[in-house]
């Protein structure tokens, strides 16, 4: 069994006095909960990841997800509690993530949110997993300086494997999403591209590993153009279908690198061109990256250098916070908890579900 922690590198936290929420996370593929403190301070946070699982497919199976969420988020909980170093009887809420994602999965970790709530008496807060996203980048782990508050307006670039979105936060909790993508994820076109090119799963990491020997200017990949603020990558897919045909097999590792390198510098160009755009003619104060995608280091040093031409900030979220992970949960439930109350106990999941 395999898990990860953004926190292990960091000495456990004292004990201390603070509101405490109870995160759970189980949109997709990451069995993860979290110890979040007045919804800023990561306490404690434990993740199952199961890339092992789905490795031999080349995709998430929400049948098999699912079943291992079944086997491994009470355990989770349990780290979690552990790593903090507080018991349930400190929790002041539990929030959990309500959507998008896959259904299997999603009932899994709400079915354990609410068996803890009602065990303990405690509030819920149903959770959309996208405003975790766009709250990462403003948590932070004990021992590290908190981190700033989102300037208004914020520009917020969601880049996933289901999501390519822009959404304008106005002030807490108040969204709109001004751009999205017409076809194609940025996460998923990235992931083609790794699976065409034979890199391995998950494929938007595989591919940053090759680029990083290529030369992103080798080959000219399009930048497709879609209307407002929205975001296309299926041309960008087909170019390179066609651009593999053409030149057929790739014969060493430097040309596999150099496609690799071109089509990512592709992708990453598409995402922070309708970034400064729409921070431009929005007004932008800030712009922040959540995601998985915004793990890419050629994405984070993009949307660093157009803050800075801008003359705004670039808010980015630790590497440990871009992928789904409770602590971001945790953090956005104790937000909305504090704004609207808690959650009746009869709350549904959604597999689709808009800011």
């Amino acid at each position: 069994m395999m898990f990860d922690s953004p926190t292990s590198s960091v000495n456990k936290p004292e004990r201390s006095s603070g509101f405490l929420t109870l995160g759970i996370e189980t949109s997709c593929d990451e069995t993860s909960a979290a110890v979040v403190r007045e919804g800023r301070e990561i306490l404690g946070v434990r993740t199952a990841p199961q890339d092992h699982l789905h490795e031999t497919f080349g995709g998430v199976v929400p049948e098999v997800a699912s079943r291992r969420h079944v086997e491994v988020v009470t355990r989770m909980v349990e780290e979690a509690l552990s790593q903090a170093e507080v018991s349930l009887a400190e929790i002041g809420l539990v929030a959990v993530t309500q959507g998008p994602g896959l259904i299997g999965s999603l009932l899994v970790g709400v079915s354990a949110a609410k068996g803890y709530a009602l065990a303990c008496g405690l509030p819920l807060a149903a959770v959309n997993h996208l405003e975790g996203h766009l709250l990462a980048a403003f948590i932070h782990q004990p021992g590290q300086a908190p981190v700033g508050q989102p300037l208004y307006p914020t520009l917020g670039l969601i880049a996933s494997g289901g999501h390519s979105d822009l959404v304008l936060m106005t002030e807490p909790g108040a969204y709109e999403t001004v751009g999205q993508t017409r076809d194609d994820a940025a996460g998923e076109a990235l992931d083609k591209a790794a699976r065409l090119l034979g890199l391995g799963y998950p494929g938007g990491p595989a591919l940053e590993r090759a680029a990083r020997e290529g030369e992103a200017t080798a080959v000219d990949f399009p930048r497709p153009v879609a209307p407002g603020f929205d975001y296309s990558f299926s041309g960008l897919k087909t170019a390179l279908v066609r651009h593999l045909q053409a030149k057929g097999p790739l014969v060493s590792e430097q040309m596999v690198a150099d496609v690799a390198a071109s089509y990512q510098q592709a992708v990453v160009d598409s995402l922070v061109r309708q970034l400064e755009r729409a921070a431009r003619e929005l007004g932008a104060r800030q712009i922040v990256l959540g995601g998985g995608v915004s793990a890419n280091q050629v994405l984070r040093g993009a949307a660093e250098k157009s803050a800075a031409r801008m003359g705004i900030v670039a808010a980015v979220p630790p590497l440990g916070l871009c992928t789904d992970n409770a602590a971001v949960i945790a953090a956005a439930g104790y937000q909305q908890f504090r704004r609207r109350g808690p959650d009746p106990l009869d709350f549904d999941v959604f597999s689709v579900l808009p800011l």
